[in-house]
């Protein structure tokens, strides 16, 4: 099948999920958001949103999660049930639902988001009242904005290598391992994120590429102990 062939088979299933989207964030209420992702357009992915859990809009950036979903690529698999939380202090519940086209390949998502804050805060209550209450683990906060840019940023800050020490205090094997698992996590994937990754880092363009480039050959000869050779 064609590219162009291809594309139309992409958009007419992304056109039948448009009203899903909204029958989701209808059915659950204000607590519930649905977003519908093209991942075609990473910078501006969100093709359809109902509901105002993120904040997201049309035409806004796909997250650290839809992130993660491109660098995996057609290995890609649904994430359900996840819990994690917004960078304002909201706990959401979490499903992503790839989406393939007849040939298998991954192209875009449909993500649901719980705001169970209100839930979790009665749990807690219920469980003090009850002295059974523990402590509860912190989930991970994920960035939800509609600029890939500040996306990008706040993967880079948030990384343990960048927040416990300065680029200049990690030697060559650190800085490889920190650009090895931002590559990992579909940072570079997107346009221009080289450059923003190393204007985060107080590094050069040419820096970061040279440090990208090693990260990935030694990736690459991770991948293949033989070295490539018969």
């Amino acid at each position: 099948m064609s590219e162009t062939a291809l594309d139309a088979e992409r958009d007419a299933v992304l056109a039948a999920l448009r009203p899903v989207v909204d029958g989701i964030a209808a059915t659950f209420g204000p607590v519930c958001e649905a977003v519908l992702h093209d991942y075609r357009e990473p910078e501006r992915s969100v093709v359809a949103v109902a509901g105002s859990v993120t904040g997201r809009t049309v035409g806004g950036a796909m997250s650290e999660i839809g992130m993660r979903v491109l660098a995996r690529g057609d290995e890609a698999r649904d994430e359900l049930n996840y819990v994690t939380r917004t960078d304002g202090g909201t706990l959401l519940k979490s499903s992503t639902m790839v989406l393939r086209d007849s040939t298998g390949a991954v192209f875009g998502a449909l993500c649901i988001n719980l705001d169970v804050t209100a839930v979790d805060r009665a749990h807690a209550l219920l469980g003090a009242l009850a002295g059974t209450a523990g402590i509860p683990a912190d989930p991970p906060a994920t960035t939800f904005a509609d600029d890939i840019d500040a996306v990008v940023e706040a993967i880079v800050d948030a990384h343990p290598l960048r927040r416990g020490a300065g680029w200049a205090a990690l030697d060559r094997d650190r800085r490889l391992e920190l650009f090895r698992d931002l590559d990992g996590r579909g940072v570079f994937a997107v346009r221009r994120s080289v450059e923003h990754v190393a204007a985060r880092l107080g590094i050069s363009r040419a820096s970061a590429y040279h440090y990208l480039s090693q990260a990935r050959a030694v990736t690459d000869r991770a991948d293949d102990p033989a070295g490539g050779h018969p």
